[in-house]
């Protein structure tokens, strides 16, 4: 039977009857949440239909325009003062938002302590810059924590877990600033600034850590630093440190923008064995933002700068778009690795309401990762159990099941193969059982067709040269 626009090219199995472990929800995760102002009901109903399990803060500042929120410096505006006097912090602006995510959007909050990224170049920063005074900046997250957990400062007792240093501090034009800046620099000097500064920075890692392990305990997971990639040298000098001072982070935590859907897998297996080798077997993994990026067709100068029409085509329209289908199919892969990996969370780095890392356009015309993202909040939701699956090639199955085992389905992803037929054996599901496909392709969003199961296999054949999904759920 010829389904439209779903898959393959590879003989692939799943087995119902053989239990691998259960689905973690908190790995299907966002990058963003509510905003306070220019939101209708329907972006709020949206980012709720993706089924996220937390939210994380950083850069909330930028997609908050004319509001005072999350980053340290707005918290507490004013460096001179006493930063364990609770006059001094301004906590509304974010109290209100953070409100908003944990009960409209039904969120739990990973709080990004630091600052947003800022792109005033090389020579001058505001917001960004390393901070003068590395105690005092840890009595400000200290106060910060208190406030949510503690009620302090007219606070909350909102129990937010996870707390995490900074945000690529390896970005030293951008997130972890010299005053001087770096115009002008040589190679050799560049280098060496760059040294000075993750030296800087590994020194102010342990001394947050430190501070806010010291005053609340286990209480709450305290991390970092939020690496632009999985980076051995930047990670083996914060945890030398973290080991030379007696003290062990909870989580380590960094980013990836690429085209591969296992590369988080193989980063969670490099990461446990160098955490392990310290002795931080308790420290968890986490990936905190992430997005496809199509190294194939565009770099990152093409997004932010080229103004040629025939460029902004291919980065923004078509299948192989930013947020097109390939997108779409990358993201959901993606997803069903993460639950196979060694990591604890993952972010997809999207979903600010419109615009290039949202679910939307300025149309407000859905992009397919949107789809994709909803796909999968559906499948948490319903389907906790994971089952044996197989991939190969291109192609990406995560099997699942019902609590009770009554409902089946098996998710099937390809990204990026061959135009063939090909089918799926099945064991585990009752030889007459009634299948349906939900479409995800370059031409379908969710749409729903009936596929028949005969004599164990489901076969399937693509529509289009396009990635394509489906999610076959047997009844």
């Amino acid at each position: 039977m010829t389904i439209t626009s779903i898959l393959l090219a590879a003989a692939l199995t799943a087995d119902f009857s053989t239990e691998t472990g259960k689905i973690r929800p908190e790995l299907h995760s966002s990058g963003f949440g509510p905003t306070i102002c220019s939101q209708t009901a329907q972006d709020l109903a949206d980012v709720k239909s993706m089924g996220y399990a937390f939210a994380r803060t950083h850069d909330w500042a930028l997609i908050n325009p004319n509001e005072r929120v999350v980053d340290y410096f707005h918290i507490f505006p004013l460096m001179h003062l006493d930063a364990k006097d609770p006059k001094n912090y301004v906590f509304g602006p974010t109290d209100y938002l953070l409100k908003r995510t944990r009960e409209e959007a039904g969120l739990d909050v990973f709080y990004r302590l630091g600052t947003s990224i800022e792109h005033s170049g090389k020579k001058i920063h505001f917001n960004a810059l390393i901070p003068d005074d590395f105690e005092k900046v840890a009595e400000i997250f200290a106060g910060t924590v208190r406030h949510y957990n503690c009620g302090w400062a007219n606070g909350h007792q909102w129990n937010i877990k996870y707390w995490e240093i900074w945000n690529e501090p390896e970005g030293i034009e951008n997130m972890w600033c010299p005053k001087e800046g770096t115009e002008g620099l040589s190679k050799e000097q560049l280098a060496a600034k760059r040294a000075e500064c993750r030296a800087q920075f590994v020194k102010f890692f342990v001394t947050v850590l430190k501070r806010l392990k010291g005053e609340f305990g286990d209480s709450i997971k305290v991390g970092g630093p939020a690496l632009c990639g999985f980076n051995e040298v930047w990670l083996k000098d914060i945890l030398d440190a973290c080991k030379a001072a007696g003290i062990a982070p909870d989580f380590i935590s960094w980013h990836g923008y690429r085209d591969d859907p296992m590369g988080f897998c193989d980063e969670g297996d490099k990461g446990r064995k160098l955490l392990d080798g310290y002795g931080f077997t308790k420290c968890e993994m986490i990936v905190n933002e992430w997005h496809y990026f199509g190294y194939q067709d565009y770099n990152w100068t093409d997004m932010q700068r080229c103004s040629d029409p025939k460029v902004k085509q291919r980065i923004w329209s078509g299948p192989r778009s930013h947020n097109g289908i390939h997108s779409a199919c990358f993201t959901l892969a993606t997803l069903a690795n993460l639950q196979r990996s060694k990591l604890s969370q993952a972010y997809y780095y999207g979903c600010r309401h419109t615009g290039s890392w949202g679910f939307k356009n300025e149309l407000q015309e859905k992009y397919k990762v949107f789809y994709a993202l909803k796909l999968f909040g559906d499948l948490v939701k319903k389907y906790p159990v994971m089952c044996a699956s197989t991939s190969e090639g291109p192609y990406t199955t995560l099997a699942v099941k019902s609590a009770d085992g009554a409902k089946k389905a098996l998710l099937v992803v390809d990204y990026g193969g061959p135009k063939e037929k090909g089918s799926i054996s099945i064991e585990g599901v009752e030889p007459d059982a009634k299948a349906m496909v939900t479409v995800l392709d370059y031409t379908h969003n969710l749409e729903r067709v009936p596929v028949a199961l005969k004599d164990g296999k489901i076969e399937v054949e693509k529509f289009d040269g396009n990635s394509a999904a489906g999610l076959i759920e047997f009844e």
